[in-house]
């Protein structure tokens, strides 16, 4: 936002200059009322006045990381309310001097869009805002982020533990890449935090690596639990909250050093761009940042403005979402035809009271499942007339998978049932129709049943 000293040298419109004009000028026509003298402190009585606080993720959604107002932000500055795409890929120096204080670290600049780019830099600083981080990466998708950060922080002959409900291709890297690279792992139950103590106490832990919520059954990690048992043997601590949004949690600020997205989801919001993003401290994303120059994840610029622009609606739709899902997993609950609801807003749900203590909101991803077979659980999702059949999540639209199709189909029962995946099971993403219509739908196509 431009400085108001900087206001006189820019041309306004001449509505915009009117609004500008000192109250008692003679360019206003009405007359503005004078307060009688004491009535401030009469309202306001021996309160103090309210001190500094930091803005809502609301407004730093909007706001943080853009760089407006001619001298305000360095070269960076424009004065257009929309970020601009800078898609060249390389840029220039006045001089040689100009040169070695960029290399130097005297003058930010950029140098070649592998290594940053301002559109991005512009999001990666909006991103930092929202999940209060020291710094951030942003990927080309939010599995080169996951990569990235474990071959960042995880030397040769260290030791990852995850969980058996992460991200199935997160564990397939640390169990089947990592493996050869001479990196131990371990996978523990969620439920089962005394294994984890367990293998902490063998003093050779180097990170551990969760989602929470979980994807699709939205169990969830107690994250300060976790970040005090780890930090006192050492190790680091990643959480992937994708299905969170850094509107319903914050993972820094609850202990974890490590959070990742898919940008892909909440924050792009439109099911139209590929990205992922992680965030911590400068020294940790500094590590992150130099692989990643290696791996040549970088984003493109066109790519990171429409996230940029997503973020800016994020909270708005994130509200949306977790109102509808909430909604509907009450409603699904008591239905006849739901043996059970997956939902850590559920006050019934098992995981409650860990996420009611981290999370502001519970997202807009409910899974359930059906009380039928595999093809009576496939007529309902074609029953389905709103959400669309597809994988993903975190857009504006509704959508809807039955996991044994979608992702484990040809699977053993033995592996589905290694993943919690039952036939019967159904995840939507619920996007941000009006519930109304989202409600009738499911119900009519329950009846399919």
């Amino acid at each position: 936002m431009a400085p108001s000293a900087s206001l006189g040298k820019i041309s306004l419109p001449r509505q915009q200059r009117r609004l500008l004009q000192p109250l008692n000028s003679p360019k206003h026509k009405r007359v503005a009322a004078t307060p009688p003298a004491g009535l401030l402190q009469e309202l306001l009585g021996d309160a103090q006045p309210p001190k500094p606080r930091r803005a809502s993720d609301e407004t730093m959604a909007v706001h943080a990381g853009e760089k407006l107002g001619k001298g305000a932000g360095g070269e960076d500055a424009t004065d257009s309310i929309a970020t601009p795409i800078v898609s060249g890929t390389t840029h220039w120096f006045k001089n040689s001097e100009d040169l070695i204080a960029f290399k130097e670290g005297r003058r930010h600049s950029h140098e070649y869009g592998r290594y940053s780019n301002p559109t991005v830099k512009v999001l990666e600083d909006k991103i930092s805002a929202l999940e209060r981080a020291e710094a951030t990466l942003v990927t080309s998708s939010g599995m080169n982020a996951i990569v990235a950060t474990l071959l960042a922080l995880v030397p040769p002959g260290g030791h990852v533990v995850t969980t058996a409900d992460c991200y199935s291709e997160a564990r397939a890297f640390i169990s089947d890449r990592l493996s050869k690279m001479g990196i131990r792992s371990t996978l523990i139950d969620l439920d089962d935090m005394e294994s984890l103590k367990a293998v902490l106490d063998q003093n050779d832990v180097t990170l551990f690596y969760a989602d929470s919520p979980t994807n699709p059954l939205l169990k969830c990690v107690d994250i300060k639990l976790v970040a005090e048992l780890c930090h006192q043997k050492g190790a680091l601590v990643c959480i992937d909250s994708t299905l969170a949004s850094p509107i319903n949690q914050k993972p820094l600020t609850l202990g974890a050093d490590i959070v990742v997205h898919s940008a892909t989801k909440y924050m792009a919001g439109h099911h139209d761009v590929i990205a992922g993003c992680v965030s911590g401290s400068e020294a940790l994303i500094s590590k992150i940042r130099a692989w990643h120059h290696d791996l040549g994840g970088a984003i493109s610029p066109n790519a990171a403005y429409m996230i940029i622009r997503g973020l800016k609606t994020m909270a708005l739709r994130v509200e949306a979402h977790n109102r509808t899902a909430l909604q509907m997993a009450r409603l699904l609950e008591c239905h006849p035809k739901i043996e059970r609801v997956h939902y850590p807003g559920l006050e019934s749900n098992p995981w409650h009271q860990v996420a009611k203590s981290q999370m502001t909101g519970y997202g807009g991803v409910v899974s359930l499942e059906v009380k039928s077979d595999l093809s009576g659980t496939m007529r309902f999702v074609d029953a389905l007339e709103i959400p669309l059949i597809a994988t993903s999540l975190g857009g504006c639209e509704s959508l809807v998978q039955q996991p044994a199709v979608m992702s484990f189909w040809g699977k053993s029962d033995e592996e589905k049932a290694k993943n919690g995946i039952k036939d019967n099971l159904v995840r939507f993403s619920f996007g941000i129709e009006k519930f109304e219509d989202l409600r009738d739908d499911v119900l009519q196509a329950l009846e399919k049943i």
